[in-house]
């Protein structure tokens, strides 16, 4: 039987899932809206349902909000924009190599939020966890790996970008657990989906104003494109809502782990609807992943 605190367990299975459906949607938006265009409609279409799912709560849970404290803003902060770079590079690693590499690249971010976590927050992890988050990176790593690839700058470029996104995806789950413990006098529930607003709000304004300033005609076709960067949009809120609740109840390393099953439900999105095929290492990988998802929620 779940408890309270081990239900970030499936919030973050439902994000993972989330995320998936969302990152194949802006991919097929990132041609017409370009990089940065495609990476604000997660943000831009994805606040006014953040806003509503808070309502939701605030009636549900009765509880009442007041001004967050100072401590809140530097980590809301190192959250929204870390957030914003980690986007619109994952986007264009996504242009360069395959939707399954690069998501297996940006899993590294595993390892580096434990490190960043121990470091910015002291979370604790125990060394069966520790070890977890290895084997599980190291599954990661087989899954992206080329064999016999050419390793030319145009083979490493995109490399390179996934992990630069992975780190900053990294610092960016630092940033909002810090932020969403910092909430005094509500619900876990609650706090979270406060920060949300407010992240969601600061990422739209940041990514809204540039775009205003240097590319106005981007701005125009998202609002064009409305229909489905308004499904995209729902399902980046819809992800970052149970991400967050996941960051509310344990370790971001421990969050960012079990998110490794987003690699499986990639593959799946990328056999069925970019037909890209299954290597067998990639298999090699997937087993590696599992067994480290699986020691991970165990301990």
């Amino acid at each position: 039987m779940l408890t309270v605190t081990s239900l970030w367990i499936p919030f973050t299975i439902i994000a993972a899932l989330g995320q998936v459906a969302r990152n194949a949607m802006q991919r097929s938006l990132t041609k017409p809206l370009g990089t940065w265009g495609a990476t604000n409609i997660r943000f831009l279409f994805g606040f006014p349902f953040s806003v509503l799912f808070l309502g939701v709560v605030l009636v549900v849970s009765g509880d009442h909000l007041s001004a967050p404290p100072g401590a809140f803003w530097p980590w809301l902060l190192l959250g929204a924009l870390s957030q914003i770079v980690a986007t619109g590079l994952m986007l264009l690693a996504m242009n360069e190599r395959s939707f399954v590499v690069t998501t297996a690249y940006l899993k590294t971010e595993a390892i580096q939020t434990a490190i960043f976590g121990f470091v910015f927050l002291g979370d604790h992890l125990t060394w069966l966890k520790v070890l977890a988050i290895v084997i599980a990176t190291v599954g990661v790593v087989i899954t992206a790996l080329r064999p016999g690839g050419e390793k030319s700058f145009a083979e490493l470029k995109p490399t390179v970008i996934g992990l630069v996104a992975a780190a900053a995806f990294a610092l960016s789950a630092i940033g909002f657990r810090g932020a969403i413990i910092t909430v005094p006098n509500v619900s876990f529930v609650t706090a979270s989906s406060f920060t949300l607003v407010l992240g969601l709000f600061v990422q739209t304004l940041v990514l809204t104003i540039y775009l205003l300033w240097r590319a106005p005609d981007i701005l125009r076709a998202i609002f064009g494109l409305w229909k489905p960067s308004m499904l995209a949009g729902f399902m980046g809120a819809f992800a970052s809502q149970f991400w967050f609740l996941s960051f509310a109840l344990t370790a971001a390393a421990n969050v960012r782990t079990l998110a490794l099953v987003e690699v499986l439900f990639a593959q799946g999105v990328a056999y069925y609807s970019f037909k890209q095929p299954l290597a067998p290492r990639e298999l090699i990988g997937i087993v590696l992943i599992v067994i480290g998802v699986a020691v991970l929620v165990g301990v």
